[in-house]
């Protein structure tokens, strides 16, 4: 499919809160360094080549961005990025990010924050990106133990204007009751998408039907995870993909938004040919009988 006209808003939108963005957005965790992310020895990306990326990303509709204060490498981070490439923010880009992991300067993980430590992973954050508040901000846990110490600090914060929005990260539908009893929930971000985690399916649209977003992290990776994409793709997504003129990228970014309308996508790339065609896949509409096709593929975890 082309991606040369194709912009962001062809995917349509969805509220986070008040804040409308549309449904295909931007991961940033690929940016600050080439191949796997998130480990110590990552090799830096070129930073110009960053920032081109970044407001490409905008230039083509983008108006969610997805980042967080661990995404680095040894001389580059997603935040400063974000920062040099498009400060002063246009009003209505959307800037999420998360709490709850860190890494040390080394980029070795540390012990998840508590709720008292909460607060200087939101501060750091804000002085990263430049901001005075941010807009989302997702808690992101491990684990099915209670998250209300947690969820009620950044509530808190929430209450004294450092963020307008919250939202969870990697958790199960129980911490969604607990986390709206004390403050409202905007989004979910879980991984998920075709052949991953067929079991959250109901927890997809149980988010719809309570107008939190619903969003997916590593939709086109799947196991590959941090490294990315591991290729060699089922006979019936390559027939999807010959039969749109697109990519098995695109067709899986597709069937994550054909979920429901509540659903996003945040693809991350450094490269900005990836880019283009990411966005483009918010304009590829699938038929009934290809996605029930691939929703076999799903249900079976292929």
């Amino acid at each position: 499919m082309t991606s040369q006209t194709i912009t962001a808003a062809d995917s349509g939108t969805w509220k986070l809160g008040d804040l409308t963005v549309n449904r295909i957005g931007f991961g940033t965790m690929r940016l600050p360094q080439t191949g796997e992310a998130l480990i110590p020895d990552a090799v830096p990306r070129d930073r110009d080549q960053a920032i081109r990326v970044l407001r490409r990303a905008v230039e083509l509709g983008v108006n969610h961005l997805d980042t967080a204060a661990f995404y680095f490498s040894s001389t580059r981070s997603a935040n400063e990025l974000i920062n040099r490439a498009l400060a002063p923010y246009q009003d209505d880009l959307v800037i999420t990010t998360k709490v709850g992991p860190g890494r040390d300067p080394w980029g070795e993980w540390l012990p998840h924050a508590t709720a008292r430590q909460l607060r200087g992973q939101v501060e750091e954050n804000l002085r990263q990106l430049g901001r005075d508040h941010l807009d989302v901000v997702n808690l992101r846990i491990v684990g099915s133990d209670s998250i209300a110490e947690r969820f009620g600090a950044l509530a808190g914060l929430r209450d004294a204007g450092l963020i307008r929005h919250l939202g969870l990260s990697n958790v199960q539908p129980h911490h969604v009751a607990e986390a709206q009893a004390i403050a409202p929930v905007v989004c979910v971000q879980n991984q998920y998408g075709i052949g991953i985690r067929p079991e959250h399916d109901d927890f997809v649209r149980d988010c719809g039907a309570q107008g939190i977003a619903f969003v997916p992290f590593y939709s086109i990776a799947g196991t590959g995870r941090e490294a990315g994409a591991t290729g060699g793709e089922s006979d019936e997504l390559l027939a999807v993909a010959r039969a749109h003129g697109a990519t098995p990228a695109q067709v899986r970014l597709a069937w994550t938004l054909h979920r429901g309308p509540h659903v996003l996508a945040i693809p991350g790339t450094g490269d900005p040919e990836h880019l283009a065609a990411n966005v483009a896949a918010g304009a590829l509409r699938l038929s009934a009988d290809e996605l029930a096709t691939l929703d076999a593929l799903h249900r079976r975890g292929a």
